[in-house]
């Protein structure tokens, strides 16, 4: 990336960093701050935690559409000022039933398809992966400073002065929208981000695809439905204050990310994605069963807790790259926008069932509900055939070129297995085996003035 592209890119995951912690800050305090609101039942405990999902599930996608129309920053920044505004109703709330109207309003700022559709405006085709590995980094960070910064911050301020936080963070980030993301040239459809309406029928009828769709939504209906009955059980079963929480998270995380790095090398490296795959969805069920039948334990808590994120991580590292290796290589951006849609449903439907189980059944009905759900999903995903580990490759084309003449050219070169050229977006889109494929054969195609010239191409 050039100098001006790394600086939007940074800008941009910034914002979403920002944005996605303020969502995650309450995850591991909201259960046990709610006892205190008027009208709190258990469903309504949960229906507050994933209320959010709900809402950009079904506005994100238009949302993008929209941006495509009248600009990204305006989405963006109205975006922002909607979510800005329910962290205000939700920490003025006296009712359990004001922080779910305020959540939902957090959910309303569904900006994540508008963006992507940004970044992709501001960065070449050739290193946009790269760009959006970034803000995908952000992400996960932004979750595991959560995790330890939300019940430190609950201390200090109160989960409603973390909700004042996060309404600042989302007026912050309108300032950085402004003041350090530049402008982009013209807006474009990126097919490699976003959704294009005449391929959602495609990815639809995708079985394959739809397993994935399906086990992140099982994932985050997962761990949005064990934050209802995790910190009862620090608190309740194990006499852990809520301030000393993060010193159970923390450990558990970092031992976490050591463990999940061999798996994810097993995994792309040695072509075992499926047994890897499988193996994590059984820790997940493992973990919940445990957590299930001995949470009184501290040693058993915590061992189930390193079992479920250590699958936690791979998972949400492997899904999104399974996705792009199975989806057509023209609709990434709609297979990826399905899935995320699915992800932000699961949230909601793990926040209202997990709530329920808990009034039903208490914190061992939430945990062994989520095992039934990981064994249904390891069921499912059973039957997956996995995709042969080829690489996806971008590059940029010219608006006049024979698109046709262009892909029989491509697939000539070494490595090429499919490619497809979309002049009106400027791109190619490629898989490739990297072991054989030459980036340089094919910049040497595209730019012939570009011979002898480093390649910028990624293969990823």
């Amino acid at each position: 990336m050039n100098s001006a592209e790394r600086s939007s890119v940074f800008s941009i995951a910034g914002i979403y960093g920002l944005r996605m912690l303020g969502l995650f800050l309450i995850l591991p305090v909201f259960a046990l701050y709610a006892e205190g609101l008027e009208g709190v039942t258990p469903t309504t405990i949960g229906l507050a935690l994933g209320i959010y999902g709900f809402t950009m599930a079904m506005l994100q996608i238009p949302f993008g559409w929209l941006s495509d129309r009248i600009g990204r920053k305006p989405v963006i920044a109205g975006g922002l000022l909607i979510f800005a505004i329910g962290s205000v109703v939700a920490a003025m709330a006296d009712s359990i039933w004001m922080v779910i109207v305020g959540r939902a309003l957090q959910g309303s700022g569904a900006i994540a398809a508008a963006m992507m559709a940004l970044l992709a405006d501001l960065t070449r085709e050739e290193v946009r992966t790269k760009a959006m590995a970034v803000v995908g980094m952000t992400i996960g960070m932004s979750f595991t400073v959560a995790l330890i910064a939300g019940p430190m911050l609950s201390v200090w301020v109160g989960v409603d002065g973390i909700f004042w936080f996060t309404a600042l963070f989302a007026l912050l980030s309108i300032a950085v929208l402004y003041l350090l993301v530049p402008d982009p040239d013209h807006l474009s459809m990126h097919r490699d981000v976003e959704a294009v309406p005449g391929e959602f029928g495609r990815i639809l009828k995708d079985g394959q695809l739809l397993r994935l769709d399906f086990g992140i939504m099982i994932l985050h209906g997962i761990i949005m439905s064990l934050f209802i009955g995790l910190p009862f059980v620090l608190r309740d079963h194990l006499d852990i204050a809520a301030v000393d929480h993060p010193w159970v998270y923390l450990p558990v995380l970092l031992v976490a990310i050591v463990f999940m790095v061999p798996l994810i090398i097993v995994a792309e490296k040695k072509e075992k994605m499926k047994q890897v795959f499988l193996f994590s969805i059984s820790l997940i069920a493992l973990s919940c069963v445990l957590l299930g039948l001995w949470h009184d334990s501290m040693v058993s808590v915590m061992a189930a807790l390193l079992l479920f994120f250590i699958a936690y991580n791979v998972l949400e590292a492997t899904l999104p790259s399974l996705i792009s290796r199975m989806a057509p290589i023209d609709a990434k951006g709609t297979a990826m926008g399905v899935y995320s849609t699915s992800q932000f449903f699961g949230a909601f439907i793990g926040g209202a069932v997990g709530g329920w189980c808990y009034g039903q059944f208490d914190v061992q009905g939430i945990f062994y509900g989520a095992g039934g759900l990981a064994l249904l999903w390891l069921l499912v995903a059973s039957g997956m055939k996995m995709p042969v580990m080829r690489s996806s490759v971008m590059a940029h084309v010219e608006s006049d070129v024979d698109a046709l003449a262009l892909e029989v050219s491509i697939l000539k070169l070494a490595g090429v297995f499919e490619a497809k050229v979309v002049p009106e977006e400027n791109a190619a889109f490629l898989r490739v085996d990297k072991k054989l494929f030459d980036a340089k054969a094919l910049d040497a195609l595209l730019n012939p003035e570009s011979v002898g010239q480093p390649s910028e191409i990624e293969v990823v």
